[in-house]
């Protein structure tokens, strides 16, 4: 009876088991299930809100072309009738003239019947005089002398030349304008947070669409009206002075080859930055900075006596890219540099120094003081500088202290189309470095991102 029982209990607990097994199986599958429903919930809010959009900005583009239509027709029929009223006034004006010279000479006429019907009818004293006198305004009269009435072939007959033409073409026209996507011909494909911005990607999603050039935008989540961002052919551009910890919201559409109006915007993307904006350390001696603190100028030459602008603070991390471009240069000397350095000690006059990597002025490599045999193309205004880095090794590379670092970085800086690539040797593993410049002479001014 007992092994009856303890098998039954094994039973039991094998039962039990797999019930609980499925019950998490269940609740997992009805959450996957929820999340797809959700999912679809937002696909039928995408489709129905863009189509409710869509006949919005139908509406109201049509209303306001057939307004406009209207208004020019209008405008083009007040011009034809302007021109018939002065036709009309430039025509008759000589018909009256001729009409009232006609009814003076017939007035003239009247009363020279009364005058002659008058003579003939007086006494026979008087008949003489007023038989000369009649005789002397009849002369004066000139009544063989008729004015001329034009011709109805020499007369304006008004008339409207009309034709179907402009119909036609509308109609044309207007079987073609506009048209409706269910697709965006661009999408963004990528949203990657840097420090104080945001790199945005995008491709282009209809192979038949020849595009011309991009157009970029972002706005806060909790702003109505988006800001230009960029327009160019470029498939990608970092965003930058977000604030971090916010989102935005950003959209992307494209303009044809050899068209003027810009394609359907993509689905609005929501991203965000949660890394501090690269921004170097105010109060440095000898050096001004941007509002932003992002961009840096020396003001001052200090030939005996160099100087080194560190970051605020150290913002750098592994796997990022950092840039620096040069917005202006100035006098060359040989200790100017900039790059990336483990800590922002004072008291030195350069980069070109223990735990830090570093670029010259004129396009030499330092690894921890030492110049690498490996150059890059001299800084000149516009120019920028890439340091990108990876860990290689987190443990002791070797027994002896003495002969190296214990810490590995990959290092790649590039300028122009030449790059270096070099491992970076530590004492101790850091997650996060400064970044830094030093320049002798006036007139050196670098932007950091």
């Amino acid at each position: 009876a007992r092994g009856i029982i303890s098998t039954m209990s094994v039973e039991a607990e094998v039962l039990l088991q797999e019930a609980k097994e499925n019950i998490e199986a269940a609740q997992n599958y009805r959450s996957e299930l929820q999340q797809r429903l959700n999912g679809l919930s937002q696909a039928r809010k995408q489709v129905r809100g863009s189509a409710s959009q869509t006949r919005e900005t139908l509406r109201r583009h049509f209303q306001d072309l057939q307004a406009a239509v209207r208004r020019l027709l209008s405008e083009r029929l007040s011009t034809l009738l302007h021109e018939v009223d002065v036709i009309e006034e430039d025509s008759v004006r000589p018909l009256d003239d001729c009409q009232k010279l006609i009814e003076q000479g017939i007035s003239t006429a009247d009363e020279l019947l009364r005058e002659g019907e008058a003579a003939i009818r007086c006494s026979i004293t008087e008949k003489e005089d007023k038989l000369g006198s009649f005789t002397k305004k009849a002369l004066h009269i000139q009544l063989d002398s008729l004015p001329e009435v034009p011709a109805l072939v020499d007369v304006p007959f008004l008339s409207a030349q009309l034709d179907d033409s402009l119909l036609h073409a509308v109609r044309e026209r207007a079987a073609r304008h506009a048209s409706v996507a269910s697709h965006p011909p661009v999408q963004i494909v990528e949203l990657v947070e840097q420090p104080g911005g945001v790199l945005v990607r995008w491709c282009k999603v209809d192979e038949d669409f020849a595009v011309q050039d991009y157009r970029l935008q972002f706005r806060r989540s909790n702003v109505a009206q988006y800001e230009e961002a960029y327009v160019g052919g470029e498939s990608e551009f970092l965003v930058l002075h977000l604030d971090p910890h916010t989102d935005h919201l950003f959209r992307v559409c494209a303009r044809g080859e050899g068209r003027t109006e810009w394609s359907p915007w993509s689905v609005p993307q929501t991203g965000c930055t949660t890394l501090a904006p690269h921004e170097w350390s105010p109060g440095t001696e000898g050096f001004i900075l941007s509002s932003r603190r992002n961009v840096a100028m020396r003001s001052e030459s200090l030939p005996s006596l160099g100087k080194v602008l560190y970051s605020s603070a150290p913002t750098y991390f592994c796997g990022q890219t950092l840039t620096f471009k040069m917005s202006a240069v100035g006098e060359v000397d040989k200790r100017d540099s900039l790059g990336v350095c483990v800590d922002d000690r004072g008291g030195v006059e350069s980069l070109q120094r223990d735990a830090a990597v570093c670029v010259s002025t004129k396009g030499a490599v330092f690894v921890n003081g030492k110049e690498m045999t490996n150059q890059l193309p001299a800084m000149t205004a516009g120019s920028a500088v890439t340091f990108d880095m990876e860990v290689v090794n987190l443990f002791p590379i070797n027994n002896n202290p003495g002969e190296g670092g214990t810490f590995k970085l990959r290092v790649t800086i590039g300028s122009g189309n030449r790059e270096v690539v070099f491992d970076w040797l530590l004492e101790q593993a850091v997650d996060c470095l400064f970044f830094g410049c030093s320049f002798t002479h006036a007139g050196w001014k670098v932007l950091v991102f």
